[in-house]
């Protein structure tokens, strides 16, 4: 019998692509399915983008890059980093990576092993707690709560740090809460995090142009004393609607950039050429279809919100960013995740149990509004008629 290591017994997975499996499979039967569990802006990529990387193909751009991208890319991303934070990283600081998650793999990857602790985000991203637990380091949440409005409490997340804490992961904005975390607790954070210097930090900033409202997306980048030990993740997928396309960035310290080069190399060589170019058209072109995108998603939070309030036991914060509402279901009766598969199951619509976001996730479920409002609003009558026919309490 084949025998791998422990830590695959530990690792874990994003179940928004199991609830998609599911949602497809009943939509090839004859169902009609709403999906609102993914999270994918339904937007094509901007047709500049796509012309630069049919461009790059047809210039011969067929080869290998250097592992951390082509240079003029990771110029355009300092450049792009420089204007959204007032702060330019050294090109030779920035890798460009196929998707966020790689990131966030490299940088658990060399913090994490037993013996010692990673604080993350709870409820967050799920594959922060799924690599934490395949390197053998000690998980420790950081609380998310509803009544913070889904934002970080710099005080309870300093107060997590022990001589074990090796990294801390931050997400503003976040997912899958749509929390913002204001820049007077950002600043409170790393003001502490100061008595620190060897806790590394990992900033996911991968919704950072999609704040409403007026908010404020405050980037731990603009924070020169804690420079030395952060990582920057960010990309494209959400902001241009790149997700198929796979290409991140992140930013590394002096310290750190090296080992981030040479996993690069060990792990995928470099980013299809095609794609990087077509990242540089991103960047460097015109911003109206990101503009007009997250105006979009300003009008569907709007419907959501509303929706969801109007439905029998359920109440909803306004998220401030990203494009997830994350809806408090408590006093329906249900459990979270039970409730998830029976909407998709017996009602058709696509949306994802709190707890696959954590243990604090319990008592909420999350909806994607990156689908267009005729289908949101289609989504919404048939919760409130759901729950209304299977009211538990």
């Amino acid at each position: 019998m084949l025998k791998t290591i422990a830590g695959f017994d530990r690792i874990g997975e994003e179940n928004a692509f199991a609830v998609l499996a599911r949602a497809t499979q009943l939509a090839s039967e004859g169902r009609d399915i709403i999906n609102l569990g993914i999270g994918q802006p339904d937007f094509r990529t901007p047709e500049h983008i796509v012309e630069a990387a049919i461009k790059a193909l047809k210039d011969g751009h067929h080869g290998y890059t250097p592992a951390t991208g082509i240079l003029p890319l990771r110029e355009a991303v300092s450049s792009d980093v420089e204007k959204r934070t007032g702060y330019a990283p050294n090109p030779d600081n920035v890798l460009i990576v196929p998707g966020g998650k790689v990131t966030m793999f490299m940088a658990i990857l060399m913090f994490g092993e037993p013996g010692t602790e990673i604080l993350y985000p709870d409820p967050g991203f799920p594959i922060y707690r799924s690599m934490i637990e395949f390197t053998g380091a000690t998980p420790v949440p950081i609380p998310i709560r509803e009544e913070n409005e889904f934002a970080f409490s710099a005080e309870e997340t300093l107060s997590l740090i022990t001589d074990k804490t090796r990294l801390i992961i931050v997400n503003s904005p976040a997912n899958p809460c749509g929390g913002v975390t204001p820049r007077a607790e950002v600043e409170k954070l790393v003001a502490g995090l100061e008595n620190h210097p060897d806790v590394a930090i990992m900033s996911d900033e991968i919704y950072g142009q999609m704040t409403y409202d007026g908010m404020e997306h405050v980037s731990l980048m603009g924070f020169e004393s804690i420079r030395d030990r952060l990582i920057l993740l960010d990309g494209w997928s959400k902001t241009y609607a790149m997700t198929g396309w796979r290409m991140g960035y992140s930013v590394w310290p002096d310290a750190l950039m090296d080992k981030a080069r040479k996993l690069a190399v060990n792990a995928w060589s470099c980013v299809n050429a095609p794609a990087q170019f077509a990242g540089l058209a991103a960047l460097t072109g015109p911003q109206d279809a990101v503009h007009e995108m997250v105006a979009e998603f300003d009008k569907r939070r709007k419907v959501v919100v509303d929706g969801l309030n109007a439905l029998p036991n359920v109440t909803c914060r306004t998220p401030l960013g990203a494009f997830y509402a994350f809806p408090n279901i408590k006093t329906t009766g249900w459990k979270a995740k039970a409730l998830a598969s029976a909407l998709l199951e017996e009602a058709g619509i696509a949306v994802i149990g709190g707890p696959d976001f954590g243990i604090l996730g319990e008592g909420y479920i999350r909806l994607s509004y990156a689908n267009s409002t005729e289908n949101i609003q289609r989504a919404l009558k048939r919760m409130d008629m759901f729950l209304t026919e299977n009211a538990k309490n």
